[in-house]
């Protein structure tokens, strides 16, 4: 297996944009010698990886929950804590280009206006047929928005004169709690149309409720502490000459994340690689040329591969890719572009080189 890269990507959200390959239309002339110059590609495997950080903080009278608010020990963050978790593993695949893979498409000096259309890269799309590039998802990273903690001004208008006197802890925690209840009556009269000096008008009712729930979040939470999501996105990218059994891709730790594959302070994600095409030729065996006849074109007839994913013992994912390297190479015949009223129209798909659609 040859690793091409680790590409990591840290972010809140991800937004998609529509773009297109470019492609480039090139014709047979005299000038060219009849021919124009084309690559296949070789596949390459994509792992997307996704993972959290679990970020936890306990409340400074957490341990006064349940006496004064009855909440139990599983709505309470009773120790900080920072972790990790291995969220989804996919995969996908995509086609670059084979540097060993270059050949010609040569057409007979008499053919009507041959012309092929490449992607920028110079891989093949059509023979002697327009080509519109399917657009495709191109991921935009959205930069990360920091955890608004709750302001100084807050946490200071919401103190009382009794609990700023309170002589004990367990006193303060007593006084916070009477607040939370408070604020409840508050918002429950409100809502009943009980309460007095309430604002006459809806709206006005509405900042009211938001400023009630504002500072009972910032005060219940001096009690079940703060949990806090981060998440973020990686990608690794590999290029199967041959079966991969048990290659370790990245480790990964419930303490740092992804490390590296030799950082033993992770555990281990395996990938699997299974040619299901055993018996396709690695080569193909090229046809006597006849003097002045043009050169056979060359696409690829790509095998099948299962892949696999393992964290551990667990299976994260399991898929079959259709893979260039594992199948083989095939020959069209350049007589069939002879025909000057009916030219024939070749399809190909730019990511595997194979043959979409012949029409004649």
């Amino acid at each position: 297996m040859k690793r091409i890269g680790i590409f990591l990507i840290i972010c809140f959200a991800v937004s998609f944009l529509n773009a297109q390959t470019k492609v480039i239309k090139m014709s047979a002339t005299k000038s060219s010698d009849y021919g124009v110059t084309y690559y296949l590609p070789k596949t390459i495997l994509t792992v997307q990886v996704k993972y959290s950080k679990t970020t936890q903080k306990a409340g400074m009278y957490a341990r006064f929950a349940e006496k004064y608010l009855g909440l139990n020990e599983k709505s309470i963050v009773l120790e900080d804590l920072e972790y990790f978790t291995l969220d989804k593993i996919s995969a996908g695949s995509k086609g670059i280009i084979d540097k060993n893979a270059s050949y010609l498409v040569e057409f007979k000096s008499k053919t009507t206006s041959p012309f092929v259309y490449l992607t920028e890269d110079g891989l093949i799309c059509t023979i002697n047929a327009d080509y519109s590039p399917e657009p495709v998802n191109n991921i935009k990273t959205v930069p990360i928005i920091p955890v608004v903690e709750p302001t100084t001004i807050l946490s200071q208008s919401i103190f009382t004169e009794e609990y700023l006197t309170a002589a004990s802890i367990t006193k303060k925690a007593e006084v916070i709690a009477k607040q939370i209840y408070k604020l409840r009556e508050r918002r429950n009269d409100l809502l009943t149309g009980e309460a007095e000096n309430a604002p006459l008008d809806g709206e006005g009712i509405k900042i009211v409720l938001e400023s009630i729930e504002t500072q009972e979040k910032f005060l219940l939470e001096l009690f079940t502490g703060t949990t806090s999501v981060e998440w973020f996105d990686a990608e690794f990218e590999i290029e199967p000459d041959s079966d991969i059994d048990k290659e370790v891709l990245f480790r990964f730790s419930k303490y740092l994340g992804i490390v590296g594959s030799d950082d033993l302070s992770g555990s281990p994600v395996y990938i699997n690689v299974k040619n299901l095409d055993v018996t396709a030729e690695s080569e193909i065996i090229e046809p006597k040329k006849k003097a002045k006849e043009p050169q056979s074109i060359i696409y690829n007839d790509p095998g099948k591969a299962e892949v696999e994913i393992f964290y551990g013992i667990t299976s994260m994912y399991k898929n079959v890719f259709q893979i260039v390297q594992f199948g083989n190479k095939k020959i069209l015949a350049p007589s069939m572009f002879d025909d000057k009223k009916a030219p024939v129209k070749v399809f190909f798909y730019p990511e595997t080189g194979a043959i979409k659609q012949i029409i004649q």
